[in-house]
């Protein structure tokens, strides 16, 4: 029986590119798609890098504008903004790792729980709604929710006795308002992932520790949480390459002069330098400082988690 396997495995791993390019011609027809679009609007603009080493004009060019190597970089790093600006984005990204990342993933083992599928189905449709409502749309309804004369938020304060809340003009309530927004808009379809994780466990898993007298906790513990540590860990590697990214039609809907102090962020920045000021070469760099921080997190979170769990993404 050995030898039968091994005989007919011999000539699949003759087989060539070709051969397979032949065989599974149509799904790389449907990605052809795909792959132009990332062709087009992600690796052709990224010419667009070397403005951050020149003085750049319109007028001129990328190849007629004047190189100064790392000027714009010494001119953030040195200007007056560039701490409250990387304040602002590190506390907001920690905040939603601290509070945003495991959201989805305890809703997941909620949803696992439920046993009446129509119930269970209801429950998901309610979760995953906020995420298909534009960014615009769901900002709208949070300064409705927590405004001081008509939102709910303080018709609830008051009806307890207390006086409203001015949410929106208290600079220290940013973090916490930003982060919530976040986790109620991205919580229900973040937690797919996780809950078909959770469809691939064994369910012979579950059954031998029931028969151990393993209760819900311990099952969760001990099954359901180890059997989606690779969701978890793939997930996490990635979300750290946008530590320095926040959502910026988030915060330019949210704006107002009384939040700049916590609101203003990096994205935000490069939008009034390159749109409002019209200053791109500074943008460009501010905006590349951030993409090369993010890809050093990536890396070095990819090698920790390969080290630590032994999952890892290369």
């Amino acid at each position: 029986m050995k030898s039968d396997t091994t005989s007919k495995s011999i000539p699949g791993k003759r087989k060539g590119m070709f051969f397979y390019l032949s065989r599974d011609r149509y799904l790389y027809l449907m990605f052809v798609p795909v792959l132009a679009i990332y062709f087009v609007f992600r690796y052709i603009p990224m010419y667009g890098i070397l403005m951050a080493f020149q003085d750049y004009s319109p007028f001129r060019g990328i190849t007629g504008s004047t190189w100064v190597g790392f000027k714009h970089f010494e001119a953030f790093f040195t200007g007056p903004f560039v701490y409250k600006l990387l304040r602002n984005t590190i506390l907001i990204n920690v905040y939603g790792l601290a509070f945003g990342f495991p959201a989805p993933i305890i809703l997941a083992l909620a949803f696992n729980e439920i046993v009446q599928p129509k119930l269970k189905k209801a429950v998901q449709s309610v979760a995953y709604l906020p995420y298909f409502i534009s960014t615009v749309i769901i900002t709208g309804m949070v300064l409705s929710f927590l405004s001081p004369s008509t939102g709910i938020v303080n018709t609830f304060i008051k009806a307890l006795g207390f006086k409203p809340i001015y949410f929106m003009t208290q600079p220290n309530m940013f973090y916490a308002i930003f982060t919530g927004m976040g986790i109620w808009q991205g919580i229900g379809f973040s937690s797919i992932i996780y809950t078909a994780a959770i469809t691939q466990i064994d369910v012979e898993q579950y059954e031998a520790a029931k028969l151990d007298g393993a209760g819900k906790w311990l099952q969760m513990r001990f099954i359901t949480l180890p059997g989606i540590l690779p969701a978890v860990v793939t997930l996490l590697i990635l979300r750290m390459g946008s530590m320095l990214s926040v959502g910026f039609e988030a915060i330019i809907n949210l704006y107002n002069p009384t939040l700049y102090e916590t609101a203003d962020v990096l994205s935000t920045y490069v939008y009034r330098l390159g749109l409002e000021r019209s200053i791109y070469s500074q943008a460009t760099a501010v905006g590349l400082f951030e993409s090369v921080v993010g890809f050093m997190l990536v890396i070095s979170t990819n090698a920790l988690s390969k080290k630590v769990t032994g999952t890892y993404l290369w």
